[in-house]
């Protein structure tokens, strides 16, 4: 579902940047008020799950691939807004360290997963749970439900954003000058797969962990009052767990071997066209990332010569993300303290 640099104009890619400035300014703000620095450590165990759960690659027929990505629950579990944040963060850092997906596409790639999904999720989740205890079969049910409305939204708007290359940007003799597919390509291709499929994942992905909270920590899913408490007296070693237990399964994401419906590489597109459209070839790896695909430099073919990598990169990705995240939250809390002693 990730957006490579080339496929969108950089028209669609600017104001979908310009369109995400107001999300992260708000969301930020909101963040800010609701999460202190003690309460961080949340909101970076939701952006690495969010990071490791995208790297379990699903085979898909046809030869493509694709994945969960786990925003609606970290949406019902910290809120919308720190969903948000969580995931934006995911993907910058899945972008510039990995190459998945496009610097130029970031503002699409987030408007997509860590606003669009998260948000819709979460208001499909309130619709059926609103109301009820958080030990209801509408907690879960809800959860299921907006997990796979949520994937399926994001996954509407990129097949929109691609599409919308083909039937509008053109060259002179008429060739498609970045994504040469049109709507009635990319919406078939993105959305049957994700409705019969993908989403189903994403849904079960969603209602097993809220069926797990719904055991262990209930105080997670209750009133904004129960759940501030429950940050405040959160467990953090399961979570870690939990989060270990995911790098040592992430390489089973190199089993699905085919590439993600529309982020094939310029030579793939040469391969099935006979040509690049000029646009493409233009704006199309200006930055491959630091572990291109997550893997090592040199490694060779296989599925077992990329496990080290794999793995690699994923430590990798969890480490950068819970230091930024929790490097933010020091900060906001340093700045408040010191408006506190000036006031």
């Amino acid at each position: 579902m990730h957006i490579p640099d080339g496929y969108i104009s950089p028209q669609t890619a600017g104001g979908l940047w310009a369109l995400m400035v107001p999300v992260w300014y708000t969301a930020g703000y909101q963040v800010k008020k609701a999460l202190n620095a003690r309460q961080a450590p949340l909101v970076a165990i939701g952006a690495a799950f969010c990071f490791v759960i995208m790297m379990f690659n699903i085979p898909l027929p046809g030869g493509t691939s694709g994945h969960a990505v786990g925003g609606t629950l970290v949406a019902v579990v910290l809120g919308p807004w720190a969903a948000v944040i969580a995931l934006s963060v995911a993907l910058v850092i899945q972008a510039i360290f990995f190459g998945d997906g496009g610097i130029l596409a970031i503002g699409a790639n987030c408007f997509n997963m860590a606003f669009a999904l998260p948000v819709s999720g979460y208001l499909v989740y309130r619709l059926i749970s609103v109301g009820s205890q958080p030990s209801s079969v509408r907690r879960w049910l809800g959860a299921g439900v907006g997990g796979y409305a949520g994937i399926n939204v994001a996954a509407f708007l990129t097949a929109v954003e691609i599409g919308l290359q083909g039937d509008l940007f053109h060259a002179a003799d008429g060739s498609a000058l970045y994504a040469p597919y049109g709507l009635s390509q990319t919406i078939p291709a993105m959305m049957i797969s994700h409705l019969t499929l993908v989403g189903f994942i994403e849904a079960a992905v969603t209602a097993l962990a809220v069926v797990y909270l719904q055991r262990t920590d209930p105080g997670m899913l209750g009133s904004r009052t129960d759940q501030a408490a429950a940050r405040g007296s959160f467990r953090l070693r399961p979570l870690i767990v939990g989060i270990i237990l995911m790098l040592v399964f992430v390489p089973l994401g190199l089993l699905a071997t085919g590439t993600a419906w529309g982020e094939w590489s310029t030579d793939q597109i040469r391969s099935e066209l006979g040509f690049v459209p000029r646009g493409m070839e233009t704006f199309a790896g200006i930055w491959g990332g630091i572990l291109p695909d997550y893997g090592l430099p040199g490694q060779g073919g296989g599925f077992w010569a990329s496990v080290p990598g794999y793995i690699l990169s994923a430590v990798i990705g969890l480490i950068v993300i819970t230091g930024i995240i929790m490097l933010a939250a020091r900060l906001i809390s340093s700045r408040a303290h010191k408006a506190r002693q000036h006031g």
